[in-house]
């Protein structure tokens, strides 16, 4: 796991950094966010290219493909963030006496955006839930695997807090990497229930992204982003509620075994 995560680190931390250094809406600074972005799966192939061969790549292509499960686990994945937003938005409104700003985005969009952000996801999950996930869970069992990997994404995602013109300049980063330990943790769960379909992690991935849009937490504040924890009341809110959520899932999979490492074409939760 050790070079997944440097060899991981170093190529995307390189591009956001040479992204940096361009105008935020200039092609170079695009394909090389782009690039950093795909880092984590191109990295996660080409080991698993090394230790498996041809074998380990087909067999992690099958469970990218693998869509077939029941019908609660699609609701799961598209619908787990929005309702966390809705909720937390219905709160406000009993707190505050008012409601959050809502996003200007179309709801009858979104589902769109889901289906077509979802297949560039596999640069991200094809790393994160294909290759590091059933490692980690071998290791530390697959609760704390989901903590480990939250904190290792969302510390993957730094440099981005520092390249303006980026959703997300200006955020308190430490808020970020809480909620995508906390999005982890959902990920795994869904994981588990859906046999390691890295498929269902990437419709999760872009349903997280495109229905953050129903309630907009995210505001650039002024001053250093890796020293505050200042955000909104709506904020707190979606925290405290993916807090319960977490920890619920955490007590679901406190029991479960590591997924193992497999031999080459054996992979995680195997339909027989």
């Amino acid at each position: 796991m050790l070079p997944f995560v440097l060899f991981t680190y170093t190529a995307t931390w390189t591009a956001f950094f040479w992204a940096a250094a361009w105008p935020a809406e200039s092609w170079a600074a695009t394909v090389l966010l782009l690039a950093g972005t795909f880092a984590p799966s191109f990295v996660a192939l080409v080991l698993i290219a090394r230790q498996s061969g041809r074998a380990g790549l087909r067999s992690l292509l099958q469970r990218v493909l693998d869509l077939q499960t029941s019908w609660q686990w699609y609701a799961f994945a598209v619908g787990y963030i929005a309702v966390v937003k809705l909720v937390a938005a219905a709160m406000h409104r009993l707190i505050a006496g008012t409601w959050p700003p809502f996003g200007s985005t179309p709801w009858a969009l979104i589902p769109l955006a889901i289906l077509i952000s979802a297949p560039l996801q596999a640069g991200e999950e094809i790393g994160w839930r294909g290759y590091a996930l059933p490692r980690l869970a071998e290791r530390f069992g697959l609760a704390r695997a989901s903590l480990l990997l939250g904190v290792i994404a969302g510390i993957w995602h730094l440099p981005l807090f520092a390249v303006p013109g980026h959703a997300n300049y200006g955020q308190p980063f430490w808020l970020f990497v809480l909620g995508s330990t906390a999005l982890s943790v959902a990920m795994a769960w869904l994981f588990m229930n859906t046999r390691g379909s890295v498929g269902l992690a990437m419709l999760m991935h872009a349903a997280a992204n495109e229905t953050n849009r129903l309630v907009p937490t995210r505001a650039a504040i002024p001053g250093n982003p890796f020293t505050r924890f200042d955000a909104s009341l709506i904020t707190w809110l979606v925290a405290g509620l993916l807090g319960l959520a977490t920890a619920y899932f955490l007590w679901r999979m406190r029991a479960a075994p590591g997924l193992g490492r497999r031999s080459p074409g054996r992979e995680p939760f195997r339909r027989e």
